[in-house]
């Protein structure tokens, strides 16, 4: 069974940088795409990047883009979620994702099927 594991989330002042990783400990699946959401209360969860595990593709929201950047270490199945000039619209809990959605739907959080636990980024100002 895949279990996805995050780490890295934290307090943080607004301007700095956090680096999220997430791991699948079984290491027994291959899925196409992993991605990262973000989710504040009672509001729906958001997606923030995402990566093809075959060819690099990677994709971001538009909030993100240009500050975020999002990778794979395939040897350690790991995915990473660098994250600069953080915001407090940037504090949410962040969750990992694993699938295999359909180009389109990249950025839905249905079309993703294991997800982690979350972890916890606050940003103050």
């Amino acid at each position: 069974q895949v279990q996805l594991v995050e780490s890295g989330g934290g307090l943080v002042q607004a301007g700095r940088s956090l680096k999220l990783s997430c791991t699948n400990s079984q290491r027994t699946a291959n899925y196409r795409n992993m991605a990262w959401f973000r989710q504040v209360p009672e509001k729906e969860r958001e997606f923030v990047a995402a990566i093809r595990r075959s060819g690099g593709d990677t994709f971001y929201s538009t909030s993100v883009k240009g500050r975020f950047t999002v990778s794979l270490d395939k040897t350690k199945d790991t995915v990473y979620l660098q994250m600069n000039s953080l915001t407090p619209e940037d504090t949410a809990v962040y969750y990992c994702a694993a699938g295999n959605p359909i180009l389109s739907a990249t950025m839905t959080s249905g079309a993703y099927r294991v997800w982690g636990q979350g972890t916890q980024v606050t940003v103050s100002s």
